[in-house]
């Protein structure tokens, strides 16, 4: 019945669809543009005609690849002042970094397309790279200066090189203004609490309950741009300035994230408060002694005596983390061109962004995973203590390492704050011109550094707190034996024996800010010669149109420093460099066969080549190494009317590694799992367990992974070779005359990412580790030797870097767009994207297997891969230049991939999340012209105020955050955005 009821509802979206499309009612904010120069028509005349996916320039041509087109207006339609988000509303797009994430985030924006990863798309500005690949950040994009922005699907690396292996995003901006421009907007959202589901486990907690009724979030965006022609309009210079600032929302404000879900039993039948096991009461898992391996905390009322740990004591890590991150940014720039004669332009451009974010999370703590020891005769302890832990030797001046999670909750103590600062750098040059006879050159500099700089606040300092355990008694005060021996004299003993024992002077010691910080620099000289040898007479005796090249060469260089502190080092940070140079040459060929001809319009062939040799080095460690690829293209158009045209394409594309995939060093991270061989009761067996290193006295003595929070070893590969990836399309663009003003396309996509860079999912480790007892996964486990956990700095599992198997994902896009005129009423524009997604597939290594994670979500396949989704807008342009737009988003129903039958993906069952529902969203926007030079714009996204998805945190993987999937459902409720523009 599931089924039947999942492909119903992909059949009634699209039946919709369909319907909308025969009714005549479709047109385009959003859209694949039906030619190039109905794009481009507020180009300066004279300049090069960009056409995203080809190098080739010339004032007839069109796009051979599929592009999908978001106009400036759609922008101001969502009320946008992070560009992300825009791109994410897109059902070619899955969610990746955004300022929904706090905990973990480095303060970046990215895109991620076909759901291949953020790495493997290319992200342009005017058709040059952005900024450095491994330090891309979406922020950088002033969303007011975009003119529109260009997603090509599938490899593109003959034309731009290493990256676009899912396609290509280019952000066009206006770079040529002739007066002055203002843009001013603000926002909030506001969300009514009526979530009785989740508020009745709230208070079944006995958590404060969040407000009825919230309004918060607030966000303000101002953007101011000048530019004037001169020279009768053979120069321009354009400046810009803007300001952006966003109020950080707390977890705490959201039925669904106040506090942290989780399964209420094995089988998943319902969803429970639960929490951290690092909590203000304390808790404790002695490594040795007569109570070694068992979970331990202290009684409730504040006396000084262990109890058994249960889930009563979890603390609620919710409340104080971010949903939203406060954000400030500024940004300016300018562009600028001269015309010294047709043979010689000059044109450059500087941008620049500086960015503060802070994530917020719940107090530190001493964390579970970290061996302290104590002495048995510590002041700070009762006798019972002593006893419990020390045994016969309890009084005495032995000691006894123990794992210690306690919460530096209450009593003043303050939430952990990442401090996040990116500066960037953007400088572009070049020189171009015409060399008649149809030939044309550029030649193009661009250079970008990106500063990036972390404080993380309010952070427990291991090495003090080992200090400040270390206590004796002088005469009958405890004192620290660090101020005894003149080590630390400021030290100040830690009262960690009782509930809520630790006071705020006792935390204020402990704290030590560490600080990271990277410098990444990309630098790209590019030449390439644009010929039509039409002008020579070399053409097909069956076109009009000549044969068009490109031919050019480039070189890029890349670099990265990273530098960690002290502080930074002990949590597991280490200094890293690298540096990455690559030649290449490349070439493009344009060859129209037959033109104007009966069932023969236009018939054209494209083809490109590239050859890139990359060089790596480590300046550090004196390792590197070198590889060449070639890279390919072939593409076909057929337009057997002019109402018709037919494409086709294949591109071999690849992705080099990155600094940080080849160079990066291995360190210890947090990840969403579980230990099957944690608890009283493990879920695997004592065989299993043993291969993964448990040891038979530890089996059923092994502390579970606090927050179903593991630890994972990540870390650089310098064997690492490109990605290589295949992308085929097949499709078809509609552009009836009988039927004016309607554009329809469909195509099919299919990519393969072979050898891509990676690593073995660690829950894809446990789960396989478990089900099929294979001593290569079982053999990534890395066990506390001590304790047997699978966290902290010796026990995790290994997830560094590798050529792994291969992702596939096929699919459909469908674009409409439709206008037609009402009378008196004014005009009416419809507009459809839409991807029918047919596959989602991975394998993570070569002949192992492989899983598909379409219309799943969760554990291994992450955030939801609907089957369907959908963005169909309807647009009302009234007389008197007004307009009311209403978007209807629609995502199709996901399973829990745990709950699948392949052995990759089975998992953990869960009946209450078993299954995410289809999504609807409406927003709903208008502006008015009030005179020729102001136009007042507002709007509410949300429009019905939907609650977003109730997941258990164990379910969630990256970039999930507050009990849900905040880049993909809307986690605020309703937004409210007013603006206005100003023009002269």
């Amino acid at each position: 019945m599931a089924m039947n009821a999942r492909s119903s509802s992909t059949c009634v979206g699209l039946a919709v669809m369909v319907s909308a499309l025969l009714s005549s009612t479709a047109l385009a904010q959003v859209a694949e543009p039906p030619s190039v120069p109905e794009t481009q028509a507020s180009a300066p005349e004279g300049d090069p005609i960009l056409v995203t996916g080809t190098r080739i320039r010339r004032p007839d041509l069109q796009s051979n690849s599929p592009i999908t087109m978001v106009g400036s207006d759609e922008i101001k339609y969502q009320g946008a002042t992070a560009v992300e988000s825009v791109l994410n509303r897109l059902p070619q797009f899955t969610a990746d970094a955004n300022d929904n994430v706090s905990n973990g985030s480095d303060g970046t924006a990215n895109v991620n397309l076909r759901n291949l990863g953020s790495n493997r798309v290319l992200t342009l500005i005017n058709g040059q790279r952005m900024l450095p690949s491994q330090a891309i950040d979406i922020n950088f994009v002033p969303s007011a200066l975009i003119e529109r922005i260009d997603v090509v699907t599938g490899g593109a690396s003959a034309v731009y090189g290493s990256d676009a292996l899912s396609g290509v995003v280019n952000f066009i901006l206006r770079d040529h203004l002739d007066g002055f421009r203002l843009d001013a907007q603000a926002g909030f959202a506001q969300h009514g609490n009526n979530n009785d589901g989740v508020r009745s486990i709230i208070a079944a907690r006995g958590y404060d309950l969040p407000s009825s009724s919230v309004v918060d979030g607030a966000k303000q965006d101002i953007n101011a741009a000048f530019g004037k022609n001169f020279a009768d309009g053979r120069g321009n210079i354009t400046v810009y300035g803007g300001y952006r600032h966003a109020d950080p929302v707390l977890q705490s404000s959201r039925d669904v994230s106040a506090c942290a879900l989780q399964a209420a039993d094995d089988a998943g039948t319902a969803l429970n408060c639960g929490g951290s096991s690092n909590t203000p009461y304390g808790s404790f898992t002695p490594l040795g002694g007569p109570n070694q391996g068992v979970g331990l905390t202290n009684a409730k009322d504040g006396s000084q005596t262990w109890v058994p740990y249960d889930n009563s004591f979890a603390y609620n890590y919710a409340p104080t983390n971010y949903f939203q991150r406060s954000d400030e940014r500024y940004t300016a720039g300018a562009f600028a061109k001269f015309e010294i004669a047709p043979i010689a332009e000059v044109y450059g451009s500087f941008m620049y962004m500086r960015d503060h974010t802070f994530s917020q999370a719940a107090p530190s703590a001493l964390f579970l995973g970290t061996p302290f020891t104590l002495p048995c005769n510590s002041p700070l302890m009762s006798a019972s203590q002593q006893a419990a832990l020390c045994g016969a030797a309890a009084g005495t001046n032995a000691t006894e390492d123990t794992l210690i999670g306690y919460r530096l909750g209450g009593n003043g103590t303050l939430p952990r704050r990442d401090d996040l600062r990116h500066e960037d750098f953007r400088y572009t040059a070049g020189l171009r011109g015409d060399l008649g006879h149809g030939f044309s050159y550029d030649a193009a500099f661009v250079r970008s550094l990106v500063r990036y700089d972390e404080t993380y606040m309010n952070n427990v300092d291991n090495v003090k707190a080992q200090r400040a355990l270390d206590v004796v008694s002088v005469n009958g005060v405890a004192t620290c034996r660090s101020v005894i021996d003149g080590t630390d004299p400021a030290c100040t003993p830690i009262n960690v024996f009782q509930a809520n024992g630790l006071t705020g002077a006792q935390a204020e010691y402990l704290y030590s800010p560490s600080k990271t910080g990277a410098r990444n620099t990309q630098t790209i000289y590019n030449f390439s010669l644009n010929g039509d040898l039409g002008t020579f007479g070399i053409r097909s005796p069956w076109a009009d149109s000549g044969v068009a090249i490109v031919l050019g060469a480039e070189h890029r260089k890349e670099t990265l420093r990273f530098s960690a502190d002290e502080i930074a080092q002990q949590g597991g940070a280490t200094n890293s460099d690298g540096e990455i140079s690559v030649n290449e040459g490349f070439g493009e060929i344009e060859i129209p066969i037959l033109q104007n001809l009966p069932f023969a319009h236009a018939l054209t062939l494209n083809g490109g080549m590239r050859y890139s040799a990359y060089t790596n080095r480590q300046e550090s460690t004196g390792l590197g190494s070198k590889y060449n690829a070639f890279t390919y293209k072939g593409e076909v158009t057929w337009a057997p009317i002019a109402d018709l045209r037919l494409r086709a394409s294949y591109n071999r594309a690849i992705r080099a590694p990155n600094i940080g995939e080849l160079f990066g060093s291995q360190s210890i991270g947090n990840v969403a799992a579980q230990d099957p061989c944690s608890g009283a009761t493990p879920a695997a067996s004592a065989d299993v367990c043993a291969l993964t290193g448990v040891s038979a006295t530890q089996y059923g003595h092994i502390i579970a992974c606090p927050s179903d929070v593991c630890s994972a070893q990540g870390g650089g590969n310098l064997a690492l070779k490109p990605e290589q990836g295949d992308t085929y399309t097949i499709g078809a663009v509609l552009t009836p005359k009988i039927v004016r003003n309607l554009s329809l396309s469909v195509d099919y996509y299919h990519i393969k990412v072979k050898n891509y860079i990676g690593t073995v999912d660690p829950s894809l480790t446990v789960s396989q580790c478990v089900a099929t007892s294979d001593p290569y996964y079982c053999g990534l486990f890395k066990r506390d030797p001590r304790s047997g956990a699978l966290f902290g700095t010796d026990g995790y599992i290994i997830s560094t870097t590798l050529n792994t198997g291969f992702l596939q994902t096929s699919g459909i896009d469908v674009t409409a767009d439709y206008g037609f005129g009402i009378g008196s009423f004014g005009k009416l524009n419809l507009s459809m994207v839409g991807t029918w997604l047919a596959e989602q597939v991975s394998e993570p290594l070569p002949g192992l297997g492989t899983y598909d994670c379409k219309g799943k979500f969760g554990y291994t396949c992450g955030q939801p891969s609907p089957t369907w989704r959908h963005v169909l807008r309807t647009t009302w342009q009234a007389p008197g230049d007004a307009t009311l737009s209403l978007s209807w988003r629609y995502l199709g129903g996901t399973e829990l991939s745990s709950l699948s039958s392949n052995p990759f993906l089975a998992g953990t069952p869960s009946v209450v999340n078993a299954k995410i529902a289809a999504y609807n969203y409406f927003d709903l926007s208008g502006s008015i012209e009030v005179t020729k030079n102001f136009v007042f714009r507002a709007g509410v996204n949300n429009l019905l105020d939907k609650d977003p998805p109730a997941i258990a945190a164990g379910i969630l993987s990256a970039f999930g955050n507050g009990n849900t999937y905040p880049g993909v459902y809307d986690p605020l409720g309703r937004t409210v955005f007013f603006g206005a523009s100003v023009n002269f």
